[in-house]
């Protein structure tokens, strides 16, 4: 423990102690901030920087909160204390600290010591227990407490002059607040905690009860000892049960999650007290970590001299901040290095909360060009459009937001309807909206200005909104693909979960403006100033998120990944997603009657085989006659008691030889087909264009692959004669061809790239037929004597072995037993150790760092991967090892995308790219030019790696030219 106040002062009556969780601190600056490193040497120091930046807001900056008198930053002395007495297992799940947070955890001792405010731990006490304390003593003698902190294990401390304050989020929490949180008072909080127990830190509780049953039975009964007491009153059988049987445990928890409010102090409160600060130390500190940013502040305010670093990086002499008399200052935006402002903007971005009070409704165009003025001046501007509908394409403008700065945003309406009120926030006028072409006209310019860097959250939407206005935006930043570079695996990438992870804000729900259900409103009906709220916050929360984000590109080495494959990516997927395909309505019409014939009969044969008329769509009637009529074996019941009927199960009785299985199976692919894509296929054809626009979904798979939405077009199966029919409805108009272009055997050619086989990069290489050659190799059969059924089973266990297929999955496929697939598979292992090896070694990467990446350096995090359940490791396990394999191969596709448009220009081919398939690119193309068009994609897609990689598998390209989709594939 060290005492580094340089003065002391009894605490009296009125005064205001802050007592900082430091422990806790360090782990919300780690987790909630960008990375950063020193620039000299790379030294680990984002979590310094973020408490070190919390520090001095709370003794100098803060406009929020009252100033305090006394102030201490407390710590854990050490992982094991006096709990582990009393419970063994208390906090033994807690996985050790990120490695690059280790050095940085005595790097923040230091700034505390830097900023002369005290440090205190105690040995056999968590830092709580001293916060419980110094709290204690505080109101004892009078003086209000603040605790800094967010840990919900301090709000049993909340009361008359006890509130917390969470930095992070600007927010104070009350007495109150901890009502709403845990449905007691804060005196009540400690037995409700004891009853839900806490997974975190291993409190155990009694099973079967959370936070809200727990606050129900503590207000019923008054406290937890009366509770126990009379547990065989509650009516609830296994309620009752538990508390009965898990009492003790019940009383265990409670002493773990009481606070120690006696722990014997080694430093007084009047220690804490906050003093005149010594600037030197605190500046030399602040040089040595290259906090350029924090020193011009720091020193400005205490009108000081910052520290000259030498060159060592130490501080030495002196140089003055303050401008002479006869020498303007510079712009911080021309003295701050590229680090130090990135360092700014993120920080400001946490640390501004949002009001919506701020937003401007922007009414005259003289106003809006003097916003576009400033974000062409600043070189910068966040940008969300308001529309009627979420498709694309049939969604008309009714306004746009932009934001300039943190808590800076406005709202230009432009197509507001009267039946929306369009009321000013009195209610009194109605609010003047501006020319639709007028603002578009005034905001075109900046849009396509390539000086000027546009900002938002998936941006494809609103470019191609845009586009159908003849808008065209040259500069783009996505704060989603931002996300979904850095954070693939982690979660989800939509702005509402972002702000949440990364700024602490809950946004206004969409419903909140426009209600839900047949009330809803379309954003044209929804009054202007409820609409400007929303859009201004949007449009503040991308930038703010932008500035989060993007200094991560450079820092974790993925501005790559982002330059090449995201960014580049949105221009091309706006002009696939508007140019559409055209469909043939009156195929898909004829298919759903054909459909529709072959399922009446169907239906006529089940419910022959079955010996009654039943209802095929209904799992519970069909598992009755399966499984209770007729006693087939491997019945399994769900939750609900009924008997399983999914495909798997039908799949095993089929394979069994019950015929009235394969006829359901039969049966359920036609329902399919018919609801899924022939009837509801021509519901998504656009009036105006006569073609059917798929959305992509750029960040909606972890490994890379686009996702085809509204409708989806890369789910339409082509192994069964039904589902290829479907794709005959797709088509070229007239005088034109459909071409389609796929990459052949691409994953296992990755595969063969990365696990560095030897023998299939041979027979890649010479054209061999891979899957003759793989049973060639596993089987010992000559190629001359290979038969089809040989041939299908290694074809089997090359796919399967990509994505960690099972004996027993293999089993099923093939319809073998399960024993001689696991014979397979050992054999291929052994015929290619490489490829084994290449699973092990992927197995133990991920379990040391939490990710994986493709050859282009595209991560994919997998967080849960050293789960303590088997299954749940399992599957991580082998979606790990499929991953760099299947993402490599996504990746390859988008590099050829993104150059396609170029290459086709360059070769003089008046052909568009129109489908994306997994490895499969449609165009459509003049008649005359199909040949040109299958050179010039063939040509862009087998050197789709080059330059960034040599890639030591030749890339097959099969491509062909036809009127139809099937025919071309």
């Amino acid at each position: 423990m060290t005492d580094s106040t340089l003065c002391k002062r009894p605490v009296k009556p009125g005064d205001h102690v802050f007592l900082i969780d430091g422990s806790g601190y360090i782990f919300r600056a780690y987790h909630a901030l960008p990375p950063l490193t020193r620039p000299s040497d790379g030294l680990p120091v984002g979590a310094v920087h973020g408490f070190s930046q919390m520090l001095w807001k709370l003794l100098r900056d803060s406009k929020d909160l009252e100033k305090p008198t006394h102030l201490a930053v407390i710590f854990d002395a050490a992982r094991e204390n006096f709990r582990n007495e009393i419970y063994p297992d208390y906090k033994a799940n807690r996985p050790e600290p990120p490695e690059d947070l280790i050095p940085q955890f005595a790097l923040i001792k230091r700034a505390v010591e830097a900023f002369s405010v005290p440090s205190l731990q105690k040995e056999g006490y968590e830092a709580d227990d001293l916060i419980a304390t110094y709290t204690k003593q505080a109101r004892a003698a009078g003086a209000y407490v603040t605790i800094v902190s967010s840990d919900k294990d301090l709000m049993q401390l909340l009361g008359p002059g006890v509130i917390m304050y969470d930095t992070m989020k600007n927010t104070r929490l009350s007495e109150e607040d901890v009502e709403k949180k845990f449905g007691v008072p804060p005196d009540k909080v400690v037995d409700v905690q004891a009853l839900a127990g806490d997974s975190t830190d291993n409190v155990p509780g009694v099973p079967g009860i959370g936070i809200k049953t727990a606050a129900l039975l503590i207000n019923e009964y008054g406290d937890l000892d009366t509770l126990l007491a009379r547990a065989g009153e509650i009516k609830q059988k296994k309620r009752r049960e538990n508390l009965i049987k898990y009492a003790d445990l019940a009383r265990i928890s409670r002493d773990l999650v009481r606070l120690k409010q006696d722990v014997p102090i080694d430093v007084g409160l009047e220690s804490m007290a906050v003093c005149d600060q010594d600037p030197q130390p605190l500046l030399s500190f602040m040089q040595e970590m290259e906090f350029n940013t924090l020193t011009r502040r720091i020193a400005e305010a205490l009108d000081a001299e910052i520290p000259a670093p030498s060159p060592s990086g130490k501080a030495a002499g002196t140089k003055k901040t303050k401008q002479t008399a006869d020498k303007a200052p510079a712009p911080a935006e021309a003295i701050a290095t590229p680090a130090s402002l990135a360092e700014r903007r993120a920080a400001e971005a946490l640390a501004q909360p949002i009001n919506h009070e701020h937003y401007q409704i922007l009414t005259t165009l003289d106003e809006l060009e003097q916003w576009i003025a400033e974000a062409a001046d600043q070189g910068f501007v966040a940008f969300d459009t308001e529309t009627t509908s979420l498709d694309a394409m049939r969604a008309d403008l009714v306004g746009f937001s932009m934001a300039l700065a943190p808590g800076r945003a406005c709202y230009v309406p432009v197509g507001h309807t009267a039946a929306g009120g369009g009321l000013d926030l009195e209610g009194t006028d109605t609010i003047k909206q501006l020319p639709l072409q007028e603002a578009l006209d005034r905001l075109a310019p900046m849009l396509a200005d390539e000086s000027v860097r546009i900002i938002g959250q998936n941006l494809k939407y609103d470019l191609l909104v845009l586009s159908r206005y003849g808008i065209t935006v040259n500069n783009i930043e996505d704060t989603m693909l931002l996300s979904y570079v850095l954070e693939g695996g982690r979660g989800g990438h939509g702005m509402d979960e972002l702000s949440k992870r990364h700024l602490g804000h809950q946004p206004i729900p969409f419903k909140e403006i426009a209600g839900t259900g047949k009330a809803k409103l379309t954003f044209d009906q929804v009054p202007i100033d409820k609409a400007a709220r929303y859009a201004c916050e949007d449009a503040d929360i991308t930038l703010r998120l932008y500035n989060v984000l993007s200094p991560r590109l450079i820092a974790e080495h993925k501005a790559t990944v982002y330059q090449t494959l995201e960014r580049p990516l949105v221009p091309v997927l706006v002009g696939m997603e508007r140019e559409g395909i055209l469909v043939d309505r009156q195929i898909l019409s004829r298919l759903s009657g054909r459909f529709a014939q072959r399922m009446a009969a169907l239906e006529d044969e089940i419910k022959q085989l079955a010996g009654e008329d039943f209802n095929i769509a209904s799992p519970k009637q069909l598992g009755e006659i399966l499984f209770g009529k007729f006693g087939l074996p491997g019945g399994k019941k769900t939750k609900t008691g009924a008997w399983s009927t999914g495909a798997g199960v039908l799949e095993e009785l089929a394979a069994e030889g019950v015929e009235l299985a394969a006829k359901v199976l039969q049966w359920r692919q036609l329902a399919k087909l018919k609801s899924t894509y022939t009837d509801a296929l021509p519901g998504f054809i656009n009036p105006s264009t006569g073609r059917i626009h798929t959305s992509y979904a750029m960040a909606a798979t972890t490994t890379g692959r686009l996702a085809s939405t509204d409708p989806n077009l890369q789910n339409i199966p082509v192994r069964s004669q039904e589902g290829r029919e479907i794709r005959t409805a797709f088509i070229a108009p007239e005088g034109h061809k459909l071409v389609s272009a796929d990459y052949s055997q691409i994953e296992l050619r990755v595969l063969a790239h990365i696990a560095d086989i030897a023998s299939l990069k041979q027979a890649f290489a010479e054209g061999l037929d891979i899957h003759a050659m793989t049973a060639s190799e596993m089987f010992n059969v000559p190629l001359d004597a290979m038969t089809p059924e040989i041939r299908r089973r290694a074809k089997a266990i090359n796919f399967g072995i990509i994505y960690g297929i099972s004996a027993f999955g293999l089993a099923n496929q093939l319809g073998i037993e399960r024993s001689e697939a696991a014979d397979y598979i050992k054999t291929y292992f052994q015929r290619f150790p490489g490829i084994k090896r290449y699973m092990e070694d992927i197995k133990d990467f991920v379990h040391k760092h939490g990710y994986v990446e493709t050859l282009f350096g595209r991560r994919i995090h997998y967080p849960e991967i050293n789960t303590k359940s088997p299954q749940r490791r399992a599957l991580f396990e082998r979606a790990a090892i499929n991953a760099p394999i299947q993402g490599s191969a996504a990746d390859i596709l988008r590099r050829a995308m993104v150059r396609m448009p170029d290459a086709l220009a360059a070769a003089g081919v008046n052909a568009k790219m129109l489908l994306q398939v997994h490895d499969e690119l449609i165009f459509e193309v003049p008649d005359d030019e199909a040949e040109a068009l299958i050179k010039t994609v063939r040509e862009v897609m087998a050197h789709a790696c080059e330059p960034a990689l040599e890639f030591s598998v030749p890339l097959q390209v099969d491509a062909k030219a036809a009127r139809n989709w099937d025919e071309a594939h």
